[in-house]
């Protein structure tokens, strides 16, 4: 019976493919273009590969049916399993009942190998515990209640520098650099004698902290002191005071008023201390000491931005007085006619090119009066003069910053002998971030100093410094620096300096610093007799808070 039944089912099923299929002639099979089309397992032809099928039925928008069927195997002709076949039920690993390898779990490509706690048995990889950090007091994160909140701190890119304190609303850094050393022509004359230095040098910086306005206040000093004494020579072209100890002093008080958000009023108060070069004409005959001489004055002014442009206008006061010199015989000379005032005017407009350019003009006109009518040799210095010129402030990301400037000044003296001075000035500063490690810095000054030298108006001085600063640790860091610069006196005489300087600082922690330096300076004079050089030594610290 059972053999009936499947003769027959064979028999209906050849005839339904009988039925169904073409009349056309059955071919031997052929390797066809159509059947190089790569699918799962084989090849099959392109429109009826399984991936073209379900991107067409995406693109149609049948997510129900097509693309279900477009993937399903066909089970037309599968041998049907009845029952539950032998060692259906094993695990994946090791023998199943059938004497049979099991088989072993494959990792994804580059997946890890998982680790086996016991045989056929891989450990689960459980997350990690979450991390419990301890709470943090409210006194210690400023969140107490009714309290006001702490004071952020600014960001400080330097480990080593001075961090400074807060007094009431200001900003206080202060420090005191202790230096010694020799200096093989401290004179600087023809004929060197060299003397053994020390340098006491503190300093002061004061900035407020306020959302308005702003007052700043910057005061350094310095006192050389040398350990021998030089006999005053008359004959010499550049004599030298039997002491030569000099004191040096730079103060000034800035202030800003914020009237409204276009509007400030600006202000200045300065002094400066200090005593001629050595080397200089103005320096007397037979000088027990080097005389002082104290520069005090102040700017006021407003300045007015209108959008992009912006506008400012200062009046400006300076007095300059001269101590009596002291000679060697004991006796005292004035030095009265080398007193004088200054009153002055700027104007400067500026204009926002681009948020890194900025470019300028400035116009300075000044009057001086003496406070003698003749000096010295029976000249009078009065004089008017000022200055114009043009540049730019620019920073190009943060590479390239600063300011340069050039214009001509000029001026007129009262007493006919004495001819106008004038001449092309250059001022700038100028700092460029070469690496992360590197920086290089460029500056430049000019002006027009009064002079007591006969038949010679003034001094027209321009200096121009060159400064490499690298870090071969954020503790060491080595400078080299050079510079160049002219002094013409009217024609009467001309010099030339020029320097180089190699600085190597230690920093040992942000109060303590350990600094070294050589320097080597020349005086290069038309006059016979008054050019000199000199080699400098020093070694000191700077203790700082």
């Amino acid at each position: 019976m059972r053999v009936f039944a499947a003769g027959f089912a064979m028999a209906f099923a050849v005839a339904l493919i009988m039925t169904v299929a073409p009349s056309t002639k059955l071919h031997a099979q052929t390797l066809t273009p159509d059947m190089m089309a790569p699918t799962q397992g084989g090849f099959a032809p392109l429109n009826q590969s399984p991936l073209r099928k379900t991107a067409d039925a995406a693109n149609a928008g049948d997510t129900a049916g097509t693309l279900r069927d477009s993937i399903a195997p066909s089970r037309i002709g599968a041998i049907p399993v009845y029952g539950v076949p032998a060692a259906s039920g094993a695990s994946d690993s090791g023998y199943d009942s059938l004497n049979r390898t099991r088989k072993k779990p494959k990792p994804y490509p580059g997946a890890p190998k998982p680790k086996f706690v016991g045989p056929g048995n891989p450990a689960i990889a459980l997350p990690p515990p979450p991390k419990v950090t301890a709470p943090v007091a409210p006194a210690l994160a400023g969140t107490v209640a009714g309290q006001p909140p702490r004071r952020r701190l600014k960001v400080d890119g330097d480990p080593f520098g001075n961090v400074g304190f807060y007094t009431g609303t200001f900003l206080t850094k202060t420090a005191i650099e202790l230096s010694g050393g020799y200096d093989t022509n401290p004179g600087r004359i023809d004929t060197p004698k060299g003397s053994a230095f020390y340098v006491i040098s503190p300093e002061l910086l004061m900035t407020s902290d306020w959302e308005r306005h702003s007052v700043i206040v910057d005061l350094r000093g310095s006192f050389t002191g040398y350990g021998a004494t030089f006999p005053s020579d008359i004959n010499s072209v550049s004599p030298v005071p039997t002491s030569i100890d000099r004191p040096d002093f730079t103060g000034k008080v800035d202030g800003r008023l914020d009237v409204s958000h276009d509007t400030r009023i600006n202000s200045e108060a300065r002094l400066r201390v200090g005593t001629d070069n050595p080397g200089s004409p103005n320096v007397q005959v037979g000088l027990a000491k080097y005389p002082l001489y104290a520069t005090s004055g102040g700017t006021l002014g407003v300045e007015q931005d209108f959008s992009r442009l912006q506008v400012s206008l200062a009046g400006t006061l300076d007095h300059t007085a001269y101590q009596y010199s002291k000679l060697t015989d004991g006796t005292t000379s004035s030095n009265d006619d080398r007193n004088f005032d200054q009153y002055g005017g700027i104007a400067r407009v500026s204009y926002d090119l681009t948020p890194g350019i900025k470019p300028f003009a400035e116009f300075e006109a000044d009057t001086r009066v003496h406070q003698l009518q003749f000096d010295r040799s029976g000249f009078e210095r009065d004089s008017t003069g000022g200055y114009l010129k043009g540049g730019t402030t620019f920073e190009f990301s943060r590479l390239l910053t600063g300011d340069m400037a050039i214009g001509y000044g000029l001026r007129n003296y009262q007493d006919p002998r004495l001819n106008r001075l004038q001449g092309l000035l250059t001022s700038g500063s100028l700092v460029w971030t070469a690496t992360g490690l590197t920086t290089v810095r460029l500056n430049a000054t000019s002006s027009i100093d009064e002079t007591t030298l006969p038949f010679a108006s003034g001094s027209l001085s321009r200096d121009y410094a060159l400064t490499v600063d690298h870090a071969f640790r954020r503790w060491l860091i080595g400078s080299l620096k050079g510079g160049y610069g002219t002094t013409d006196y009217d024609g009467e005489r001309q010099d030339k300096r020029y320097y180089v300087e190699g600085d190597l600082i230690y920093k040992l922690s942000r109060t303590f610093q350990i600094k070294g330096s050589v320097r080597r300076d020349w005086l290069d004079s038309n006059v016979p007799g008054a050019s000199a050089a000199g080699t400098v030594v020093m070694l000191g610290v700077r203790i700082q808070r």
